[in-house]
């Protein structure tokens, strides 16, 4: 089986500290060569990986200045499709845009929707229901407008977090400082708790981290490390008491989540979008309503056995299960079209 899988090149695949979905499209990558497959990767230059690399873009947009984001998209994009035929099926992450060439290929194209950005995208997504291969990322996820090929959870590298038993010293924001993602309702809940919040991630809204992050930070009830990459993840998310996803938006899936509880960290969050596919509440977190729940969750956290936690992303949100989800996908699709052209 020999497939083209298109990330994103916004940031290195796998991405050296933010990057969701080219962290996912790493992970399944890597874990389809390791199963036998012959894959091909269509990433930034600087790529890691142990299939076949083909870049245009030397460098990803959002690490390099004097890249051209929409520049650097086309060629990328355009690379992938006019080599289709050297592939039995396209697998696209760069969500609504490689769409639109679906249709000049004889080659299927499978795409997983990250979750969708805007209600203007959707167009393009009608447009090409009944030519392309959708995957959701969760149920919550799923357009009822579009048709589907599967549910498929994202997976992490077990491996890569280390679990900790220890009850931790700390609440921890851990995701993209922006009003969708709570960060100043982790402030209110950390204060009212009376327990240190550390805040870490990449500031994506200026004006917000200015005006409702920035006067809390003192570094002794409120701190803000940066965007933290791999190298230090496992840590800062093993020693923290709970991880606080108190969103303010419809989370397609939710990442953090998953690798937190993975290294026993219970979650808090308000159960919007994916979340309560994700958080088994009373078991791995709590899932609240509102600022006032979320606090008096932070003092149930002791009743949360890191072990399950640690155990259900173990049973669940593995790469491992997700690559064979995958598999299973693009078996169906190319059964299928076996069968059309007999």
């Amino acid at each position: 089986m020999r497939i083209a899988v298109l990330s994103p090149v916004s940031w290195r695949t796998p991405p050296r500290h933010y990057g969701p979905w080219e962290s996912v499209v790493s992970l399944l990558t890597e874990e389809l060569v390791r199963l036998g497959l012959d894959v091909t990767l269509f990433a930034s230059g600087d790529s890691l990986t142990s299939g076949k690399l083909v870049s245009v873009c030397p460098l990803p947009y959002s690490e390099d200045s004097r890249v051209d984001p929409k520049v650097a998209e086309c060629l990328h994009i355009s690379e992938v499709f006019e080599r289709a035929a050297e592939f039995d099926l396209i697998h696209n992450h760069f969500d609504f845009l490689p769409l639109t060439y679906s249709g000049l290929v004889d080659t299927p194209v499978v795409t997983t929707i990250h979750g969708f950005s805007s209600p203007s995208i959707m167009p393009v997504y009608k447009k090409y229901n009944a030519r392309c291969h959708y995957v959701a990322i969760s149920a919550a996820d799923r357009s009822p407008d579009l048709d589907y090929l599967a549910t498929i959870h994202h997976g992490i590298d077990i491996a890569q977090f280390p679990f900790s038993g220890a009850e931790g010293q700390y609440l921890l924001f851990f995701g993209r400082i922006h009003p969708d993602k709570g960060v100043h309702e982790a402030i209110r809940v950390a204060k009212r708790a009376g327990i240190k919040l550390v805040i870490a991630g990449i500031v994506q809204d200026q004006h917000y981290f200015q005006t409702q992050v920035e006067p809390y930070l003192d570094d002794t009830t409120v701190e803000y490390l940066g965007s933290v990459g791999p190298d230090r993840r496992g840590e800062l998310l093993g020693r923290a008491i709970a991880l606080l996803h108190l969103i303010n938006f419809n989370e397609p899936f939710g990442l953090s989540l998953v690798e937190s509880m993975a290294c026993g960290t219970p979650v808090i969050a308000f159960g919007r979008g994916a979340i309560p596919e994700i958080i088994r509440h009373g078991e791995t977190g709590f899932i609240v309503a509102d600022i006032d729940e979320a606090a008096e969750a932070v003092m149930e956290i002791p009743a949360i056995t890191r072990s399950a936690c640690r155990n259900d992303v173990e049973q669940r949100f593995s790469h491992t299960r997700m690559a064979q989800d995958y598999i299973t996908a693009y078996r169906k699709i190319l059964e299928a079209e076996t069968t059309d052209e007999h």
